[in-house]
């Protein structure tokens, strides 16, 4: 496999053809190698149009839907961006290039352990990853310009909301434990608008204002 022909063909297969068109973003896509986000028997597959398995009931998520959250995030260079559910740091990782600063919180120790090791082996010093309940945000840090949610919740927790600032943006699915509905909720005034982005499948968000384990 040639990881540059690869995330090449990824990008003009699965994101151009689908509506990605930020030039940002796809810069992003390009510069990131997403086999260095699975593991060793699965690179082969990386950069193929589906979630991957990386552990403990978790995912890489489809790059389509990476890349449509982080488009609709529409984050900035001096962005600050917090990210709810680490799992393989990929998604932190395209963050990472175009914004200033990554805050990202996992529950699951191995795999923060695990994206913190790749992030450093990439050179991607403007992510900080921590151990946590990601429903509850992270407060001591806000506001935040966007929150990306990398999980199905059962409803929005408040506590994401109240940590954006002025014309953030929350990027978070929502639905069942199967289906759910991806949202974008832009805070306004005190006031926030929600849009619907379509359907989506994410694995559980799980935490005190998520989904029990």
């Amino acid at each position: 496999m040639d990881p540059v022909l690869a995330r090449q063909t990824m990008v003009n297969e699965q994101l151009k053809a689908r509506g990605i068109k930020d030039a940002r973003v796809i810069s992003a896509f390009l510069e990131v190698p997403r086999h260095k986000f699975v593991e060793e028997y699965l690179k082969y597959k990386a950069y193929e149009d589906y979630p991957l398995t990386i552990g403990f009931g978790q995912t890489i998520s489809q790059p389509y839907m990476v890349a449509l959250m982080t488009q609709a995030l529409m984050p900035l260079s001096d962005s600050k961006i917090l990210e709810i559910g680490t799992g393989s740091g990929y998604q932190s990782a395209i963050l990472s290039r175009l914004c200033r600063v990554v805050h990202s919180i996992e529950r699951i120790s191995a795999l923060a352990s695990r994206a913190r090791k790749t992030h450093d082996e990439l050179g991607y010093f403007n992510i900080h990853v921590r151990i946590g309940d990601g429903t509850m945000g992270l407060a001591k840090e806000s506001p935040f310009d966007g929150i990306v949610v990398t999980a199905g919740a059962p409803y929005v927790p408040e506590a994401l909301i109240a940590q954006l600032g002025e014309g953030g943006k929350l990027i978070i699915p929502v639905g069942d434990e199967n289906l759910q509905d991806l949202r974008r909720i832009t805070r306004m005034n005190d006031r926030v608008k929600e849009e619907s982005l379509g359907g989506c499948r994410f694995v559980k968000l799980i935490g005190k204002k998520g989904w029990t384990d």
